[in-house]
């Protein structure tokens, strides 16, 4: 049950080891595009999403949804969004009568995750859902219940496991080419300040440990090949007036793995961090940075060098995850990748508040 094989298999990894991309190596690519409605236009959407989908082959972006009509009219002008393609969060459920939106892209703040993946699905839209998936593990399975209910398919937003030195390090979990893994080491931050909205506020998904959490806990994961077993983690807070709606600043935490793997990890808010390193019994080695959107680098024991893509990762997430619909095959990163993720952060949110209690973790 613990098994690579069984972690590269269930998690959707397999396609992924490939050093290319899934839309590069396929060998009858569709001439169909498919459409796309980003649903929450903030920074991410704005800075990352939309501009990538001018470069992808597989889908384009036809639609939009927000909450706040003074950025219609720049969308409109910047992208040719026709009128018939933009919605409110109100009327968002007519999109199901609209045959130019074949996915839907949910970009809003983590606890609104479920009520729009949900709502999508049952408009019969694809759902591709930015990470944090939700809230909890019981949001996650809903929102998988709902897109296998209404037979739309669901891809997380890891862009991670779309980038070429992430595949590597997926597939020498694997392969082991320095020997079996002993240890993983891997942190991820940036300094918050007070302007920062939700992410101030651990009702809506806010902290270091619900917001970045995954991004150490998915590269834990991936890097072993393995399932965990249990967490341990401890709270610190160095800035108390902001940190005091919920919100954790900073959260240190093991996981346990089968064959005696220890991973740490470390997500804060209170500096720039950004590092995933794992040492082997013959040798190791690490990408830093390792969840940046652009210049994810690394380097070996042996003198290896993974050098940056010239690539732009969410375009290759997008793409790959729109040929998986185009060719019904499995997504690279699919809810339950989501939902293992979201189980690590509640157990390390628990075990931090309960003194370090050690959380053994339910395997799915």
């Amino acid at each position: 049950m613990h098994n690579r094989r069984n972690f590269i298999k269930r998690s959707g990894l397999a396609v992924a080891a490939s050093t290319l991309p899934l839309s590069y190596i396929s060998c009858l690519k569709p001439e169909k595009k498919l459409g796309i409605a980003l649903l929450g236009l903030g920074s991410y959407a704005t800075n990352n999403l939309a501009p990538a989908l001018q470069k992808t082959q597989h889908i384009e972006l036809r639609g939009i949804v927000t909450g706040s009509p003074e950025k219609i009219p720049i969308w409109k002008e910047k992208y040719g969004i026709k009128d018939s393609n933009i919605y409110n969060y109100d009327n968002f459920s007519s999109i199901i009568d609209n045959d130019e939106i074949d996915v839907v892209y949910i970009v809003t703040p983590t606890f609104l995750h479920k009520k729009f993946s949900i709502l999508a699905a049952e408009a019969g839209k694809h759902v591709f859902c930015e990470k944090p998936m939700a809230m909890t593990v019981a949001e996650c399975q809903e929102i998988i219940d709902a897109c296998s209910r209404n037979k739309v398919k669901l891809a997380i937003g890891y862009r991670m496991q779309h980038e070429p030195n992430t595949q590597t390090i997926v597939e020498w979990s694997k392969t082991l080419p320095y020997g079996p893994i002993q240890d993983v080491h891997t942190e991820a931050g940036f300094r918050i300040g007070a302007d920062a909205g939700w992410r101030l506020d651990g009702s809506k998904g806010g902290g270091a440990i619900y917001d970045m959490g995954v991004y150490p806990i998915n590269a834990m994961r991936y890097a072993t090949g393995l399932e965990p077993l249990s967490v341990t983690a401890r709270h610190e807070t160095q800035r108390d007036k902001l940190f005091s709606n919920g919100a954790e600043e900073i959260t240190y935490f093991d996981v346990e793995f089968p064959e005696g793997i220890i991973a740490k990890g470390r997500v804060t808010y209170a500096d720039n961090v950004n590092f995933l390193k794992i040492n082997s019994e013959k040798g190791n080695y690490e990408l830093s940075p390792f969840q940046s959107y652009n210049g994810v680098q690394g380097s070996t024991s042996d003198g290896k060098k993974l050098e940056p893509c010239n690539c732009n990762q969410q375009t290759l997430q997008m793409d790959d995850d729109a040929l998986a619909i185009l060719e019904n095959k499995p997504m690279i990163a699919p809810g339950i990748e989501g939902l293992k993720d979201i189980q690590i952060v509640q157990a390390a949110l628990k075990s931090g508040r309960a003194n370090g209690e050690k959380v053994i973790l339910e395997q799915y």
